[in-house]
C-alpha cells in the first residue's frame, strides 16, 4: 500500500472515532501540511464517504451522523492472522488492561466481519487450546484449512483428509475433530481417526486436501484436547529414549523440560526417607539427538541420576570437563 493511501485510510479511521476534527489537528495527527489534508478529504468524497464540513470558530470535518462503514473484507488469511495476534496478546499473561482491550478489538473486528467468515472464526476461538510459544518461526497451515478443521470441531462433522504423515507417507482417512492445538509454532488437530480406530494427533500443516463430510459425531465427555496432543508429543519415537531422575521441585522441572518435550512423574518415596522440600522426579523424553540435553541437566542445577542411555552419561562428562577448561583458563587468553 503506497504511503498516501495509507495517510487517507488513516484520516478515515481518525474521522469514524467520531466528533469534529480541526485541519490543523488532522495535519499534526498526519505529519501532512493543510493542503494535503483538504485534497485526503476530497479523495474521501470522491470514494461515496460523506465527509461534512463544520464552519465557525470550532470547525473543521466529521463523518455524517450515522454512517457505518461496509463490512471489513479481509481474505481467510488475513482474518486469521488479526484474529490470531489478538487472541496471543489475551493469552500471554498480559496486564489487565491488555487483556479488556483485546478482548473487545476481537469483539469488534468479529462484528463487522462477513457473517460466514465471522462464524468460521468464533469457531476457531472455541475450539483451540494455547500451550507452550514457538521459539522459532515456522511455517504454519493455510488460513482455509485452519478454519475448515476449527468449524468442523464445532458442529461435529467428520472431515476427510489427505494427510501427509512423517517419512513421506500419504494416506486419505476420515477423522472425528475433537478440538486443535496451538503448540511450539505448530498447529494440531486431535479426533478419532477410521484407520487405527484410535484418537489420533494429526499436524495441520501435513494436511494436503481437507473436505467437510455430512453428518454427525460425539465427542468424548471431558476430552482435553491440549493434554492428549501434548502427551503423544512426549511420546513420539525417536532414536533416543531417554529416563533421568532429578531432585527438584516440579516448576523447576517443566522450566527446562515443558510439556511436549517430557513426561514427568513424581517418585513416592519410601517409609524411612526423610522428609525433602524436594521430592524426586522421574523424566521421560525422545530425542534424535542427545547433544542438547547435558546444557539442560547443568542449566536445572539440581542432582539426578541418568537411567538411560549410557551414551548419555558420556555427554555430560564431556560437557563437565570441558565447563571445568574454560573456568580454569588464564583471564585474557
Amino acid at each position: 500500500m503506497s504511503r498516501p493511501t495509507a495517510r487517507v485510510l488513516a484520516l478515515l479511521e481518525i474521522l469514524q472515532a467520531g466528533g469534529v476534527h480541526t485541519v490543523a489537528s488532522l495535519a499534526e495527527r498526519l505529519s501532512v501540511d493543510a493542503r494535503t489534508v483538504r485534497r485526503y478529504i476530497d479523495h474521501l468524497v470522491d470514494l461515496d464517504v460523506p465527509v461534512e464540513s463544520v464552519r465557525g470558530r470550532y470547525g473543521g470535518y466529521r463523518l455524517a451522523p450515522g454512517y457505518r462503514m461496509p463490512p471489513l473484507m479481509l481474505t481467510d488469511d488475513e482474518a486469521l492472522a488479526a484474529l490470531l495476534g489478538l487472541m496471543t496478546v489475551r493469552r500471554t499473561g498480559l496486564t489487565t488492561t491488555s487483556a479488556v482491550a483485546a478482548d473487545t478489538a476481537t469483539a469488534k473486528l468479529r462484528r463487522v466481519l462477513p457473517r460466514p467468515l465471522g462464524r468460521r472464526l468464533a469457531a476457531l476461538l472455541a475450539t483451540t487450546r494455547f500451550t507452550a510459544p514457538a521459539d522459532d518461526a515456522v511455517t504454519g497451515p493455510g488460513g482455509r484449512v485452519l478454519l475448515t478443521l476449527a468449524e468442523a470441531a464445532w458442529d461435529r462433522n467428520p472431515v476427510e483428509m489427505r494427510y501427509n504423515a512423517r517419512g513421506e507417507r500419504r494416506s486419505r482417512r476420515t477423522v472425528h475433530p475433537y478440538g486443535l492445538v496451538a503448540h511450539s509454532g505448530r498447529w494440531y488437530v486431535a479426533g478419532a481417526d477410521s484407520i487405527s480406530g484410535e484418537v489420533r494427533t494429526f499436524r495441520v500443516d501435513r494436511i494436503e486436501h481437507l473436505r467437510v463430510l455430512s453428518g454427525t459425531f460425539d465427542q468424548p465427555e471431558g476430552f482435553d484436547a491440549a493434554a492428549h496432543v501434548l502427551t503423544g508429543l512426549a511420546r513420539t519415537p525417536w532414536a533416543h529414549e531417554v529416563t533421568l531422575r532429578v531432585q527438584a521441585t516440579l516448576d523447576r522441572i517443566r522450566s527446562r523440560f515443558p510439556e511436549g518435550l517430557a513426561i514427568v512423574e513424581e517418585i513416592p518415596p519410601t517409609g524411612d526417607e526423610p522428609a525433602r522440600d524436594e521430592g524426586w522426579f522421574r523424566v521421560r523424553l525422545r530425542a534424535e539427538r542427545l547433544e542438547w540435553i547435558p546444557p539442560l541437566l547443568a542449566a536445572l542445577d539440581r542432582p539426578f541420576v541418568i537411567e538411560q542411555p549410557s551414551e548419555l552419561r558420556g555427554l555430560v562428562d564431556d560437557l563437565a570437563r570441558r565447563l571445568a577448561g574454560y573456568a580454569a583458563a588464564a583471564p585474557g587468553r
